[in-house]
């Protein structure tokens, strides 16, 4: 099936041991359009009952029944039909998406649903090398090792990429041999209960992935003390990692948080401005700047300092801003009124501050023009000093702030001057600087003369309190398995 824009959404429920069924209170939640502020469809609500009985499917199902008897090959065969069905619904996805999250349907084409497509393709293809080693113990006795599944695997994921944040997690959870609960973000539920329905469709046996919908008190809450739960994964804001952190602390379970990030993206003299512009801008603003890895922070070498803060200016200003299912739309609205809100509080206090406003600064600006949506122009701000809340604090929103710097030392100390330690990025033309600057940065991931360039060979995760763990890469699997060690005593 594939929805068109003018097409109602059915209205879904909670996803438990291979079924749709309501929650147990009956109560339900409205899905609101970013874009047009109408309600797409309804969402059950869950509550503890409903997470006690996706646990208890998860268990059972990596307990018993067909999943733990498949081998290593048949396993690795199964992620690859899901990434064969993921392309096969790849239009519907993208369309959901765009409609859920107000993502310019270009880039859900162009990259959430093909990247979530590879990357189960990805792990599919690494399943068959979870192998163990020998070790020596005694003259005729053995030691081997064995990498295990953890068991039942609770996900938490927020509303800026529902789909690539949950299969960042789901593909190297499965590949590993774990059950799977998940809990997406209450504003944007809809891709993540699609993709419930084609894993089962590829075969997933009932009771590996379940979903159960509602608010981060009730149900993520109860997922991270949930003593059947072996495993937390989660993405989003520092402070709820850290209450989500401090939870699982009961059980003792494994995390791996990605938290925020206040992204420094240095800009030598030496660089080529006609690229850094154009990647300056993609850091900045991409997804509305919806983006942990965000590079909000431009800092720029005092020579070409102006011209850069022109340079950026006149990007802004000049981004086609509007409708999410229009192919020439660059950038969408916020995923939510209640992130317009924040992002137009932090543009006052950056007025407040004394940071010089080059762009934007509206709210309520489409491409439609009747004034609903959750729109915020892309917005520049120069003159902008390291201590200023607008540099230490994430915005998560269409919001640049611009600073200057004099030397590599003063630029690096910058970058490094917030608790954050997510990305980071400089352009320059000097090989050598890049590389020793790049060794300063105190940041999970660091591009050079680029921004957000990802393979699904390459990890990434947090520094300092933009949290830990490493998603993607064989780094990402590591973090769903346990290593055991048998040792047989043949003297």
């Amino acid at each position: 099936m594939t929805i068109q824009s003018d097409q109602a959404v059915a209205d879904r429920q909670l996803f438990i041991d291979g079924k749709f069924r309501p929650s147990e209170s009956g109560a339900s939640r409205e899905v609101v359009n970013p874009a047009t502020e109408e309600v797409i469809c309804r969402v059950a609500w869950g509550t503890v009952a409903d997470v006690e009985q996706a646990v208890d499917a998860a268990q059972r199902a990596f307990e018993g029944g067909e999943w733990p008897k498949l081998t290593l090959k048949q396993r690795g065969r199964l992620l690859q039909r899901i990434a064969d069905a993921i392309e096969e619904h790849a239009e519907e996805l993208a369309l959901l998406e765009s409609l859920d999250v107000g993502k310019p349907i270009a880039f859900t084409r162009g990259f959430d649903v093909p990247a979530a497509a590879d990357l189960f393709r990805y792990y599919g293809g690494l399943v068959e090398q979870l192998e163990g080693s020998a070790r020596p113990a005694g003259s005729r006795s053995l030691a081997y090792t064995r990498r295990e599944p953890l068991g039942v695997v609770a996900a938490i994921t927020p509303f800026n990429f529902p789909l690539n944040l949950l299969v960042n997690k789901l593909a190297p959870a499965l590949a590993a041999g774990n059950t799977f609960v998940h809990k997406p973000a209450e504003q944007t539920p809809l891709s993540t209960l699609r993709l419930a329905e084609i894993l089962s469709e590829a075969g997933l046996p009932a009771g590996v992935f379940n979903v159960v919908t509602g608010d981060g008190a009730t149900v993520g809450a109860r997922l991270a003390e949930h003593p059947g739960v072996h495993k937390l994964a989660f993405t989003g804001s520092t402070e709820t990692g850290k209450r989500l952190i401090a939870t699982a602390a009961g059980t003792l379970k494994k995390v791996t948080a990605e938290l925020g990030g206040k992204g420094a993206n240095i800009v030598f003299a030496d660089a080529d401005l006609d690229a850094v512009t154009q990647w300056a801008f993609q850091a900045a603003f991409f997804n509305t700047g919806q983006f942990c890895m965000s590079g909000s922070r431009l800092l720029v070498q005092r020579p070409v300092y102006q011209e850069m803060v022109d340079r950026m200016a006149a990007a802004a200003g000049a981004v086609t801003v509007g409708d999410p299912l229009d192919p020439q739309t660059v950038l969408g609205p916020l995923a939510h009124r209640a992130q317009l809100d924040r992002v137009v509080e932090y543009v006052a206090i950056a007025r407040a501050e004394g940071a010089v406003l080059r762009a934007g600064g509206t709210a309520g600006t489409t491409g439609g023009g009747d004034g609903r949506g959750f729109y915020h122009l892309p917005t520049v701000f120069s003159d902008v000093t390291p201590q200023m809340r607008i540099a230490q604090e994430e915005v998560f929103g269409p919001v640049l702030t611009i600073t200057p710097f004099d030397t590599e030392d003063e630029a690096v100390t910058i970058a490094n001057g917030t608790p954050f330690g997510l990305a980071a990025g400089l352009h320059t033309s000097d090989v050598s600087r890049a590389h020793q600057v790049a060794a300063r940065l105190e940041a999970g991931i660091v591009w050079v003369n680029a921004w957000a360039m990802f393979e699904n060979s390459t990890p990434f995760g947090g520094y300092k309190q933009s949290g830990y763990g490493r998603e993607l890469g064989p780094e990402g699997i590591e973090e769903y398995l346990q290593l055991k060690t048998v040792v047989i005593n043949a003297e």
